[in-house]
């Protein structure tokens, strides 16, 4: 049984995790995770977020980097994330050609690690 996902979306959400938030990174990707407070109402979701800034590319570019990053989300956080944390995963420029399964071994790791 997996765990619900939630997509961030306010930027005032992203500063709170990069600022106080742990941060690990990979040849493929940089995770950022931050616990939220056990009397928040989001308390049974997995809320997450994507990055990929004009550094990485052009907007084809960047559009292929998020799309690599939410399928990675949806097929590895429901089953390895923790309940009341919020990811922020950010796609750097080796995340666009990158095969899929070494990209998958990234973020099972960075979340090992960043436990």
């Amino acid at each position: 049984m997996g765990l619900a996902l939630q997509v961030l979306k306010k930027h005032r959400e992203f500063v709170e995790i990069a600022q106080n938030g742990r941060k690990f990174i990979t040849s493929g990707l940089v995770l950022q995770v931050l616990k939220r407070p056990d009397d928040n109402p989001f308390s049974d979701l997995i809320r997450v977020g994507f990055v990929t800034t004009k550094k990485v590319g052009n907007a084809v570019k960047r559009s292929r980097i998020r799309r690599r990053l939410r399928a990675l989300a949806r097929q590895i956080l429901p089953a390895f994330g923790e309940k009341q944390c919020d990811y922020v995963i950010i796609g750097r420029t080796s995340t666009f050609d990158r095969k899929f399964e070494l990209l998958q071994g990234d973020f099972k790791y960075a979340l090992r690690k960043i436990k």
